[in-house]
C-alpha cells in the first residue's frame, strides 16, 4: 500500500452485511494507520430485510432499531480511530440513526475516550417523513418500513462540518464511500466521471470480503488461500476517481483481476448504466489492472447524469412462514421421505401451496409449484432430509404444518428423526420511485446527553 500521501484517500471496509465477522476490523484499521494519510472506515450493514426487521424492533422498543452488533464492531477500534483521525461512516443506524449515535457517544464515554462528533443522515425514512409518498401503492397493507435510497451529499456535508462519525439509515451502499471522496477531493456534484469512479470504488468495497475472494472461492476452480483469515478490502482513491483495491498484509484471501471483475458486475444489471442516487455509472470501457500482489487498479469508469427519481423500498406484513424438517437414513430413505411428503400434502390440503424439498437429493433446483419434484424419478438416496414450508396469512393455519411434521415421529413412515420446526412473521417487499423534490436529505449532529 502506498503510504503518507495526502492526495490519496484511504478507505477500508469492515463489514459487508449485518452479522459479518466482527474481528476483521482490526487488520483494516492497522492498514489505515500504516497508510499515514487521510483515512475513512466504512461498515455496510443494511440489507433490505435488515432495515424492515430494525423497524419491527423499534416498534417494540423505541430505543432499538439500529445495528445489534454495534458494540462488537466499534468497541475494539473506536479509540484507535479517534486517536489517528480515521473517520467512520456507516449505515448501521438502520431504522434509528439517532439511537445509534447516542449509543456511540455513551460507548466513547464508557471507554474513557474523547467525545466524538457524531452526525446522523436523515430523510430516508418515509414513514416518518411523508406517508403520502407510498400509501397509495399499498392502501390495505400494514407497512413496516418505507425508505428512500439517499446519496452521498449529506455524508460529505457532515464530514466537511467536522464529523468524526457519520451514522446513516438507508443510503445507497456505494455512497458510503463516495461521500468521503466528495468531502476530501471537493468534486462537484456534476463531475460525472469522478463521481462514477468513486461510486464503483464503493461498489467494490460494499460487500466486504467478497472482493477479497470470499464469495469468489470455488475449490479446484477458483482457489483462494487463507479463507479462515480473509482480509477485508482497503481502497486507495485518487483525485481523478481511479482507485487501487488491496487488503491488509498478512491476511488471507485473493485480490486480482478475476475477483475484482466479479464484484464489479455484482447486482448492477446493466454495466453501462448502473443507476445510483449520485450518478449513472458506466464500466463498459473500464480497465482492471494488477499492479502488485493483491493490488488491482480500476480506471476508465465513465459517468452520466444521475436519475431524476430515487428508489424507495416498502416492506409490509405478509403473513407467516412455517417450516418443518425431518431426516430419514438407511435403506429406502428417499422413498420414506417422499411418503412423508405425500402424507403432509394430504393432511394440509386446502391450506395453500406446500413447498417440498428433499435436502441431499433435490432441493436447490426444485421449485415452489412442485412440478419439478413430481417429474423427478425417485432415486435411492440413503441420507435424506425432508423440508416442507407453508406461507399463510393466518398464524393458526400456518402452525398446523409444524404440528403435522412433529406427528410424523410416530404416525409414520418409519425411522424419521431430528425434527425441527419454526414459524416466523413474513415480510413482503415492493419498490417504487419518487422524485427528488419529495425527499428532504440532511444531516444533524447528535450531542452527548450524559
Amino acid at each position: 500500500m502506498a503510504t503518507g500521501r495526502s492526495d490519496v484517500l484511504y478507505v477500508g471496509s469492515a463489514a459487508g452485511f449485518s452479522g459479518d465477522r466482527t474481528d476483521a476490523t482490526g487488520p483494516v484499521v492497522d492498514a489505515l494507520i500504516e497508510a499515514a494519510g487521510p483515512a475513512v472506515l466504512i461498515f455496510e450493514t443494511l440489507a433490505e430485510r435488515t432495515l424492515a426487521l430494525a423497524q419491527l424492533a423499534r416498534r417494540q422498543d423505541a430505543s432499538a432499531g439500529y445495528e445489534p452488533l454495534l458494540d462488537d464492531l466499534l468497541e475494539p477500534i473506536l479509540g484507535r480511530c479517534l486517536k489517528h483521525g480515521i473517520r467512520i461512516v456507516s449505515n448501521f443506524g438502520a431504522a434509528n440513526p439517532q439511537g445509534a449515535a447516542r449509543h456511540i457517544l455513551a460507548m466513547a464515554a464508557r471507554l474513557g475516550l474523547r467525545n466524538p462528533r457524531v452526525a446522523v443522515v436523515l430523510g430516508d425514512d418515509l414513514l416518518a417523513e411523508d406517508e403520502s409518498l407510498w400509501r397509495a401503492r399499498l392502501p390495505d397493507r400494514s407497512v413496516v418500513s418505507a425508505n428512500a435510497y439517499l446519496g452521498a451529499e449529506a455524508i460529505a456535508d457532515a464530514l466537511r462540518a467536522g464529523a468524526d462519525i457519520v451514522v446513516c439509515g438507508r443510503v445507497a451502499d456505494p455512497s458510503l464511500v463516495l461521500g468521503p471522496a466528495l468531502a476530501h477531493f471537493g468534486w462537484a456534484m456534476n463531475d460525472w466521471d469522478r463521481l462514477a469512479g468513486g461510486t464503483m470504488t464503493g461498489h467494490l468495497l460494499e460487500c466486504g470480503a467478497q472482493v477479497s475472494g470470499g464469495y469468489y472461492a470455488d475449490p479446484g476452480f477458483k482457489d483462494v488461500p487463507g479463507l479462515a483469515n480473509i482480509g477485508f478490502p482497503v481502497a486507495e482513491i485518487h483525485a481523478d476517481g481511479s482507485c487501487i483495491i488491496g487488503k491488509p498484509s498478512g491476511t488471507g484471501g485473493r485480490i486480482d483481476t478475476h475477483s475484482v471483475k466479479e464484484q464489479l458486475l455484482y447486482e448492477i444489471h446493466d454495466p453501462k448504466a448502473y443507476l445510483t442516487p449520485d450518478v449513472v455509472a458506466d464500466i463498459g470501457s473500464a480497465t482492471v489492472t494488477e499492479v502488485g500482489p493483491d493490488r488491482v487498479r480500476l480506471t476508465g469508469v465513465r459517468g452520466h447524469p444521475r436519475p431524476d427519481e430515487l428508489k424507495v423500498n416498502i416492506c409490509y406484513e405478509n403473513g407467516w412462514l412455517a417450516e418443518g424438517e425431518i431426516s430419514y437414513a438407511g435403506a429406502r430413505a428417499e422413498a420414506r421421505a417422499r411418503l412423508a411428503a405425500d402424507i403432509l400434502r394430504e393432511r394440509l390440503k386446502g391450506l395453500g401451496l406446500l413447498r417440498v424439498d428433499l435436502i441431499g437429493v433435490f432441493s436447490v433446483f426444485a421449485d415452489d409449484s412442485g412440478k419439478s419434484y413430481s417429474q423427478r424419478q425417485p432415486g435411492h438416496g440413503r441420507d435424506v432430509r425432508l423440508r416442507v414450508a407453508l406461507s399463510h396469512q393466518d398464524r393458526t393455519a400456518a402452525e398446523r404444518l409444524t404440528r403435522e411434521v412433529n406427528a410424523l415421529y410416530t404416525c409414520g413412515p418409519a425411522g424419521g428423526g431430528g425434527v425441527r420446526t419454526s414459524i416466523r412473521a413474513r415480510l413482503g417487499l415492493e419498490s417504487c420511485t419518487v422524485t427528488r423534490d419529495h425527499i428532504h436529505m440532511r444531516y444533524a449532529f447528535i450531542e452527548d446527553e450524559t
